[in-house]
């Protein structure tokens, strides 16, 4: 490792004080700099040169150390429940007009229904779409921390996901209502991406882990 780079990363360490996470974000920084230093070739060795161009690509020490120190004051239980509230949102959206469309003659009703149930694989893509943003928005916002609070929210904002997919499995609910939507590979297909769910918001994660720095 050449000096600027021993440079940058005693100066981060310096910086990040009794960081919590401060053996892993410097252990993460140690492999974007090994990862930088194969992929950039210098026409001038200079340890000046050097730094800067790891000061442009990474932010500077100092701008580093306070990211990550802006971190600790977020709140990953408000975090958790946004996410959870959203998805609950979306699923009382939709009990409510199932309801609804299959109680009240209202035209309205009607045509959303038959839009929605028109394009069920672009609802599905749009849903494993918000998981990913789920996923990512933990890690651009927590970084490792995000690593435990990606599992806790998952588990608690899939448990609508879980009780309607019981409810509809078992013919809990009536068959009428979801009749449209009610097929063999339909169904097949909600219960594969209930299972993905999880390494889809993960990946998010990593993605926007890699993005906060």
């Amino acid at each position: 490792m050449r000096r600027a780079e021993e440079d940058y990363l005693r100066q981060l360490d310096r910086l990040l004080g009794a960081h919590p996470d401060k053996a892993a974000i410097m252990k993460e920084y140690k492999l974007h700099i090994s990862e930088m230093a194969c992929d950039i070739i210098y026409e001038d060795e200079s340890p000046d040169l050097i730094y800067k161009e790891l000061s442009m690509r990474l932010g500077t020490p100092e701008e580093v150390a306070v990211s990550w120190k802006q971190e600790l004051t977020l709140t990953p239980r408000k975090t958790r429940w946004i996410f959870a509230g959203i998805n609950l949102s979306l699923f009382i959206s939709g009990i409510l007009l199932t309801f609804i469309n299959h109680t009240y003659d209202w035209n309205w009703t009607k045509e959303i229904w038959s839009l929605l149930t028109s394009i069920p694989v672009l609802l599905m893509a749009i849903y494993i779409g918000f998981w990913v943003l789920l996923g990512y928005e933990i890690g651009k916002e927590f970084g490792h921390q995000g690593k435990k609070l990606i599992k806790k929210t998952f588990l608690i904002t899939v448990i609508p996901n879980i009780i309607l997919m019981y409810l509809v499995i078992f013919n809990l609910v009536p068959d009428q209502w979801f009749d449209p939507l009610l097929d063999k590979p339909f169904i097949i297909a909600c219960v594969f991406c209930t299972f993905i769910l999880y390494p889809v918001s993960f990946a998010g994660y990593l993605w926007g882990k890699k993005a906060s720095l």
